[in-house]
């Protein structure tokens, strides 16, 4: 009985995980047709989504809420408003293939950092860092010899990686020992706030947009910030997590059907041996750690 109550929330949960791919796959696309600018999507994105999750994190109370829980929360907080910041804008340069290639380096990024931190990394990991370098550093090359403009989203891309891997690594800590609630309305919030600091400093307008861009801001809030992300933590209750992250490594091709589907761009022909190369890269560091 137990089993098959094991193996039901097993089938479910890869449906799920299915859905939650779908819904951040949508993130490059909304981001690439709203018309307003990039730090202000990064902006209404975390403030939204922390409006939308402070209900639950209401519910759940003050419990597990310390002093260094709380500074955890806020540093990965900021960490991730500097990630959208770096990242969003690299779509106004470069093609959504490229932008979401580079940034799903993350788990390379992680890994190097946790070596930083003394801890060990096995060779299959070391194999897929090399070969996803080697992807950036061909898919850089070919967009200078295409669009020089499209190296700066390259660029910017990358830099969000890193900072989407210094956000996991910081964060961790305070994952497990907050609620999901908890945790993504004091890191959104803090996100929001940094965000909110660089749009005053730019003098960037948050209004004034048209119909159309305010409710595509709702659908990449809805979609990739809220539904998509709480969709994968649930996913973790049945699914290993080197199985989640393959699956988030699915955006990019998700990413560019939709983007090729529903907005009509598609990755110049000579960039995608250098994508395959990341994404063989980001296979490798994925599927190299031992998880449960």
């Amino acid at each position: 009985m137990k089993s098959t109550k094991a193996n039901s929330k097993f089938s479910i949960d890869f449906i799920i995980l299915a859905i939650a791919i779908l819904a951040i796959s949508t993130s490059g696309p909304l981001i690439t047709v709203t018309a307003a600018p990039a730090i202000a999507i990064a902006f209404w994105r975390c403030f939204l989504g922390a409006i939308a999750t402070m209900p639950f994190a209401y519910k759940d109370g003050l419990k597990n809420i310390n002093k260094k829980t709380f500074l955890t929360s806020v540093s990965a907080g900021l960490l991730l408003g500097i990630h959208f910041a770096v990242w969003i804008p690299s779509l106004r340069f470069t093609t959504v293939a490229a932008s979401t290639a580079m940034v799903a380096t993350q788990p390379a990024w992680a890994a190097l950092i946790a070596k930083i931190r003394g801890e060990s990394i096995p060779n299959k990991v070391w194999v897929g860092i090399f070969v996803a370098l080697a992807g950036a550093i061909l898919l850089t090359g070919i967009d200078i010899t295409i669009n020089s403009r499209a190296v700066i989203g390259d660029l910017l891309a990358l830099l969000g990686a890193i900072f989407a891997a210094l956000y996991v690594t910081v964060g961790q800590s305070a994952r497990e020992k907050l609620t999901t609630a908890q945790y993504t309305m004091m890191a959104y919030s803090a996100a929001a706030c940094a965000l909110l600091v660089l749009v005053v400093v730019t003098g960037t307008n948050l209004t004034g947009y048209s119909r159309q861009a305010w409710i595509y801001i709702f659908l990449l809030t809805l979609l990739a910030q809220i539904l998509g992300h709480t969709l994968f933590n649930i996913t973790l209750r049945s699914l290993s997590a080197t199985v989640v992250s393959m699956g988030i490594l699915f955006e990019m091709p998700g990413s560019t059907i939709i983007a090729a589907l529903a907005i009509g761009q598609l990755p110049p022909w000579q960039t995608i041996p250098a994508i395959v190369l990341l994404m063989v890269g980001m296979f490798y560091v994925v599927t190299g750690y031992k998880t449960k």
